[in-house]
């Protein structure tokens, strides 16, 4: 299916945003090529909003639906703060390039905006670098992710900050039996972490727990609402992520009005949809985000184990609808409310199938942006090897491996569009 070419799509967006009251200046911040160059023989569909294929939304106006545009396209710096190293071989700030073996840079930062992205997500696992009954945090890791997390806000972005890898029965689980300890564990890390970011203004955003689950069960991946085990993880999330919120309230500074994200059972949004599922109380005002992880249709996006390699925009339509089907849902559920939502992981596997890939993170950046959500995508600077290949820039040598991927998702982004 041919495209309508970039120069009309900015035409309609100058259209829309004269409109809607948006000034010239601000459509000086939504450049389309951002300096990236496009593989020969790659198609980058851009999708307008009266595109066929792509599902428009009245998305309500509020202050936190500004906010979520104001975001546009995200990037997760993977396999870097969240790595650990459980032997204890590998301790302190070098558990940074442990897994990726990069050391995050200022650079780096500069180049992931230079792009188009306008927030990054910088995973944390805490539990390698605390001691004591009361989880006291490593100084020089906490200022080692502060200062990545400057460096984000001196180039004008955004960033978010979470606890990550710390999903463990002796440290944080959902459930009744380890209940009381995860809830001293969460209220430990979140008080000192919201005395070090109470500083930062509106640019950080906080998210309570990266997909809480039953770890090691027949239900780690896989939320059954009628089963007692998924409804006592729901509800115990629920209450976590209420604790969190009233720590991060209480703790002074300008956390008493920052974004807080919050997921439900193990990020999906099949859980995060589901009644079980509560929105934390909050004396801020429409200051929560509902959170979801959806690397989908998963036999495409992340089974390692499918030759699934094919996303074809006219011929797909059963992968089309997988994407259609969870986004309406968290749309109708909350963003239709007024309340924002945040796909803050996503990506596709490098099979060897980049204009698939390309099609699939057009589509699917296009999809969320029609229903007013923002996406992050997960890079895990893997390239190599037989796992999950999810790399699209090289850290070390500040390369767009795949630029057709960063394009696909800009373009078509919040900003983009």
């Amino acid at each position: 299916m041919k495209r309508k070419a970039v120069s009309l799509l900015v035409l309609l967006v100058m259209l829309l945003c004269a409109c809607a009251g948006y000034s010239e200046a601000a459509l000086e911040l939504v450049p389309m090529d951002f300096g990236l160059t496009e593989t020969d023989g790659i198609t980058i569909p851009v999708f307008s909003p009266d595109d066929p294929l792509i599902t428009q939304q009245q998305v309500p106006e509020n202050e936190a639906m500004a906010f979520m545009r104001e975001l546009k396209a995200g990037w997760n710096l993977g396999n870097t703060f969240d790595a650990y190293d459980n032997t204890g071989k590998v301790k302190g700030v070098a558990i940074e390039t442990y897994w990726c073996q990069a050391k995050t840079t200022r650079e780096l930062i500069r180049a992931i905006h230079e792009a188009g992205y306008n927030l990054i997500r910088i995973p944390v696992s805490w539990h390698n670098h605390v001691t004591g009954d009361e989880y006291t945090i490593d100084p020089a890791w906490m200022e080692r992710v502060k200062e990545v997390a400057t460096w984000v806000v001196e180039e004008g972005m955004y960033f978010i900050v979470n606890i990550h890898h710390d999903n463990q029965k002796n440290l944080l689980y959902p459930d009744s039996a380890h209940y009381e300890q995860s809830e001293k564990y969460v209220t430990a890390i979140w008080k000192q972490i919201a005395e070090a970011f109470m500083d930062f203004d509106e640019h950080c955003i906080f998210e309570s727990m990266n997909e809480p689950r039953l770890v090691g069960t027949n239900y780690e991946w896989y939320f059954n609402a009628t089963s007692k085990e998924c409804k006592d993880a729901a509800d115990c999330i629920n209450r976590l992520n209420q604790k969190i919120v009233d720590v991060i309230r209480s703790s002074g500074g300008n956390n008493a009005s920052r974004y807080i994200c919050v997921p439900g059972y193990c990020g999906s949004p099949d859980a995060a949809t589901n009644a079980l599922f509560k929105i934390p109380e909050d004396p801020a005002d429409n200051k929560i985000i509902i959170e979801v992880h959806a690397y989908r249709p998963y036999d495409f996006a992340l089974n390692v184990n499918s030759n699934d390699s094919r996303f074809d925009l006219e011929k797909d339509k059963r992968k089309r609808s997988d994407i259609d089907s969870f986004m309406n849902s968290l749309y109708r559920k909350y963003v239709k409310q007024g309340i924002p939502v945040i796909i803050d992981e996503f990506a596709s596997l490098d099979k060897n199938n980049l204009q698939d890939r390309v099609n699939f993170t057009a589509y699917y950046v296009a999809s969320a942006s029609a229903r007013g959500m923002t996406c992050c995508l997960w890079d895990n600077h893997a390239f190599t090897g037989n796992g999950e290949l999810l790399g699209v820039i090289n850290r070390n040598r500040l390369e767009w491996v795949f630029p057709d991927i960063a394009l696909a998702m800009t373009r078509n982004s919040l900003c983009g569009r």
